[in-house]
């Protein structure tokens, strides 16, 4: 029988079965200290032009990276020195990132009532720097002007959990949504039993459809991914079913 005592290790991540749309940044340091891996998703305030990141909507919080076991700290510390201001997050995550980590980050948003969308936030002092540079400007603190590129996205499981946090949430007409299945891995050691898996599966998959229905995501978006973790294949959900299934909360032109 798995031991859920363990859970703070364990860590559920998407099976990647294609290589990622978005390669990591090697140029990324490790942002939460020696223990938290290269990579790891960042938060900065972004501002743009009128209507940068949605109608009226000119700030908005960027995130980008892998969501990993201590994200949740740094989303929690930046909507805490914004105090009241709910400006939405723009998400760009990539890799084989925490499932149950992007829950929690869904729940944050949703308490502090925020919109989400995805897409690249692009700040304009990145032009013609090094990555290391630009890094360095994301994590200084400054709210920076910033434009999205919303040209390129992919939406896999650890997308629609954070994603469905939002009170509106959104993605570009042009988006991929794809639904692989997942895997159990244990960041403190290599191997995870079949036992374990077979049972920490169930487990954390009844804890994701209870978070999905919470946040009036349709119960077929869980199914999909218990279906796919037997098969061992992604599904691709069509713009058509988006905002039938609560993925989206309107449809964007």
């Amino acid at each position: 029988m798995a031991r859920l005592g363990l859970a703070g290790a364990l860590v559920v991540v998407p099976a990647l079965l294609l290589a990622p749309a978005r390669a990591q940044d090697t140029a990324r340091p490790p942002v939460g200290g020696v223990s938290s891996p290269q990579g790891a998703m960042i938060f900065y305030q972004a501002h743009g032009p009128e209507g940068a990141c949605g109608s009226g909507c000119s700030d908005w919080i960027a995130a980008e990276g892998v969501v990993e076991w201590d994200t949740f700290k740094r989303l929690f510390a930046l909507v805490q020195r914004l105090g009241d201001r709910k400006v939405p997050i723009v998400l760009n995550n990539w890799g084989a990132g925490d499932l149950k980590v992007a829950t929690t980050l869904g729940k944050i948003i949703r308490e502090r009532g925020l919109d989400v969308g995805v897409g690249t936030t692009v700040p304009n002092e990145c032009a013609g720097v090094t990555d290391a540079a630009c890094f360095a400007l994301k994590r200084s603190g400054k709210p920076l002007d910033a434009k999205i590129d919303a040209t390129s996205v992919e939406c896999d499981i650890v997308c629609v959990l954070v994603l469905a946090g939002g009170v509106h949430r959104t993605l570009p007409p042009g988006a991929k949504v794809v639904i692989g299945p997942t895997r159990i891995t244990n960041r403190l050691a290599p191997n995870v039993s079949a036992e374990e898996q077979k049972g920490l599966q169930s487990y954390f998959g009844d804890q994701y459809r209870l978070y999905l229905m919470q946040m009036a995501v349709s119960v077929e978006v869980a199914e999909t991914v218990e279906r796919n973790l037997a098969t061992n294949r992604a599904t691709q959900i069509p713009r058509a079913d988006w905002q039938r299934l609560g993925i989206v909360t309107s449809a964007r032109p």
